[in-house]
């Protein structure tokens, strides 16, 4: 099919379908690797080595900020590229996304290599915990490359219009790595280990599907040297575009690490628990987020080529999908809140923060999808600043000292209610936001 039948013609509901379909079973293939590694290690009836993996999942969030900014950012460049049929910044933008996301990830495998000891320190590590979140992190460093760079592909592969080999690729990673998670943790007896090790095998495979994939099948990305540059714009035009997503990640990390330091002061249990909340509850955010990822070539696309009422019908159908599937999907937690949990640990002092903790972050579940179809829509118009601004109030500047000032005067309960109320008043700030961005853009027309 020509990319413009799809992208400008196609009938609303079917071009959002086939762009956001493959997004979304892409996104719930994330949360299924993003599970794996709880999931199998909480078979080993161990709550010290589940809290292990909570304590060291800011190390894989940081990775995703990088893998999303340079992803997003270049799925952004490189639909307006393709709308406005330059196929010379198409190729730059893919080539900058290739190398930049390698690079990055073989400084972090460096860092993480050098300062082990102190960077585990800082995420609440103690005596009981130390030996498994070390051991995880050792594995998981030299991945790093492999790890950020095929997440960041999948982003320009479907942004050229192929979804159903960015998520063929994204299962190939989460595929291999259940399959190999009960190997290494349990037969092979490597514990934490054994998950890290099973994780960067299969983002491995995964990149060397999308290396084929860029060789043999795309008609526009590129891997050749030649085709990588910095210059006219292709670096800021990313980074800023992709930089709203990248913050995001990057401040999830930060707020993740003292959420661990303020739950661990109650103990290893609720540490453990919010690992399995926190993995949990990504099925609600990331089925909304794969909506708004799929469409953000759509958006990209109609606005290079100047079609602001597509634009419009595009936004406005997404917004109800999510809406509609955010709701669904709370309803549906709310329900198997308790099983939800036990199917990642039966140890019942887990269980019971882990249901308490679902339950308030199945709060925001409704209406966070609008937050992210807002913010996709300020990239993709290039008002980077304001979906930065987004970002960072919703896991740094509000979130944080929002936890603290609940701790204050609520204990336990107010830390656990730190991250939706910080939700709901972030979608508040992006309903206004994009609200006067879109009014200024449509009197400019």
């Amino acid at each position: 099919m020509d990319e413009h039948e799809l992208m400008g013609n196609m009938k609303i509901s079917k071009a959002v379908a086939k762009m956001a379909v493959p997004s979304v079973i892409s996104s719930l293939v994330t949360v299924l690797y993003n599970m794996a590694d709880t999931f199998f290690v909480g078979q080993t009836g161990d709550p010290l080595q589940v809290a292990a993996v909570s304590l060291t999942n800011p190390i894989f969030i940081l990775m995703m900020a990088f893998a999303n900014m340079f992803g997003m950012g270049g799925s952004a460049v490189l639909s307006i590229a393709m709308g406005e049929k330059n196929e010379k910044r198409a190729k730059n933008a893919s080539s900058f996304v290739t190398y930049a996301s390698l690079i990055v990830g073989v400084v972090f495998m460096a860092v993480l290599l050098v300062f082990m000891n102190p960077i585990l320190g800082l995420f609440g590590a103690n005596q009981e915990t130390y030996e498994f979140a070390r051991g995880y992190t050792l594995h998981i460093s030299y991945g790093a490359p492999f790890i950020i760079w095929s997440a960041a592909a999948s982003f320009i592969v479907r942004a050229e219009g192929a979804s159903k080999e960015a998520m063929i690729g994204s299962m190939i990673g989460t595929v291999v790595n259940i399959v190999l998670d009960p190997i290494f943790i349990s037969v092979l007896g490597q514990g934490t280990a054994g998950a890290a090790i099973a994780t960067t095998i299969g983002n491995v495979l995964a990149s060397a599907y999308y290396l084929w994939y860029f060789l043999k099948k795309s008609r526009v990305l590129s891997l050749r040297w030649k085709d990588f540059t910095v210059k006219d714009g292709i670096l800021t035009r990313t980074c800023a575009s992709g930089l709203p997503t990248a913050i995001f990640s990057a401040l999830m990390s930060v707020s993740t690490i003292v959420l661990n330091q303020l739950l661990v002061g109650y103990g290893n249990a609720p540490v453990a628990a919010i690992g399995i909340v926190f993995k949990a509850n990504m099925f609600i955010t990331f089925l909304q987020m794969g909506l708004a990822n799929g469409v953000q070539p759509l958006l990209g696309y109609n606005y290079g080529a100047g079609n602001m009422q597509r634009f419009r019908n595009v936004e406005s159908y997404t917004k109800k999908c999510c809406l509609i599937a955010g709701a669904a999907a709370t309803v549906l937690y709310f329900v198997f809140r308790e099983p939800i949990i036990r199917l990642f640990i039966s140890d019942e002092e887990v269980v019971a923060y882990g249901i308490q903790m679902l339950i308030a972050y199945m709060l925001s579940g409704p209406v966070i999808g609008l937050l992210f179809v807002n913010m996709n829509c300020m990239q993709s118009v290039g008002h980077a600043f304001p979906a930065t601004l987004l970002s960072v109030l919703r896991q740094g500047i509000l979130l944080i000292p929002l936890l603290y000032f609940l701790r204050a005067f609520f204990g336990l309960e107010g830390v656990i209610l730190g991250q939706p109320l910080t939700d709901y008043i972030a979608v508040l700030l992006s309903v206004f936001l994009w609200r006067k961005i879109r009014k200024n853009l449509e009197n400019n027309t």
